[in-house]
């Protein structure tokens, strides 16, 4: 939800369209640095919040960052960015941020993933004090984009000083623009158990429900509305009924215009796909 005229506004547009869950930006997603929220903001943003309309509230970072550069001036802006992002949301009380994990920009896979590390690390010393946890997302593998094979963010675990400030969020768009075939159910539980392998699955914070306007495998990495792109309807009837996530949070990014009739639809179809429990 956009935080446009304020950031409680986020959870205004959310509650007003029956949303249980919202994901919002804590500052622009397309700025370096934002500042940061007035006692007023912050208490129309803990009003709503005590409303009790919604299950959960995460944030997404911006889109700027991305620890997996080279040092570079725009890794060093990166670091302090996402520093700022997670004080901002500690300031609202969320508890984690979903972060791209980065693009290696050429220097390839390996190199990346170290400066990833070294960067969470970096962050997580300057923000000790703070709960927030950082989501890693899977991603399509755009580009240099790293995290279209999970191993990738097992890695980045593996790297982390403090592995319990992270967390992991799983988009089905990107799951399958990076070849992981959801459309079936035998597919669904091999993406599903290498995370369960190489992670585990008390490390998923949150689910991206998204289908795909491009193909299996495409690392092209674009979202569609439920049932009207690659991944189809079918498949997320088998994502929306595993038990194992029935208490966690999803959210859709998918595509829409200002009265978000869209966002109605597609949490529409999705709750329809949802067998109730017995």
């Amino acid at each position: 939800m956009s935080t446009g005229g304020g950031v409680w506004k986020a959870l205004q547009r959310g509650i007003a369209i029956q949303c249980e869950v919202v994901q919002l930006f804590v500052k622009n997603n397309m700025q370096w640095f934002g500042k940061p929220h007035s006692p007023d903001d912050l208490a129309l943003y803990a009003n709503e919040l005590a409303s009790q309309k919604l299950a959960a509230v995460f944030g997404h970072t911006g889109y700027l960052i991305n620890l997996g550069a080279p040092a570079s001036e725009n890794r060093d802006k990166s670091i302090k960015s996402l520093v700022q992002e997670i004080n901002l949301a500690t300031d609202l009380g969320i508890s984690f941020l979903v972060l791209h994990p980065g693009a290696h920009l050429g220097t390839g896979e390996a190199a990346a993933i170290k400066q990833i590390g070294a960067g969470l690390d970096e962050v997580f010393q300057a923000t000790k004090v703070s709960p927030v946890r950082i989501a890693l997302e899977n991603t399509a593998g755009q580009g240099t984009c790293l995290g279209h094979k999970i191993k990738h963010l097992a890695e980045i675990y593996q790297q982390v000083k403090r592995p319990e400030r992270l967390g992991v969020c799983l988009d089905t768009a990107h799951f399958f623009e990076a070849g992981y075939d959801l459309r079936t159910p035998k597919g669904w539980h091999a993406a599903i158990g290498e995370v369960d392998e190489l992670i585990g699955l008390d490390q998923i914070l949150a689910f991206h429900l998204n289908d795909s306007k491009t193909d299996l495998g495409s690392r092209v990495d674009r979202h569609e509305g439920i049932g009207q792109g690659k991944i189809g309807r079918e498949a997320f009837r088998h994502i929306v009924n595993d038990v194992r996530f029935r208490d966690l949070p999803g959210c859709l990014e998918t595509p829409k215009s200002a009265d978000l009739h869209e966002d109605v639809e597609n949490l529409a179809l999705l709750r329809s796909l949802v067998n109730e429990p017995h």
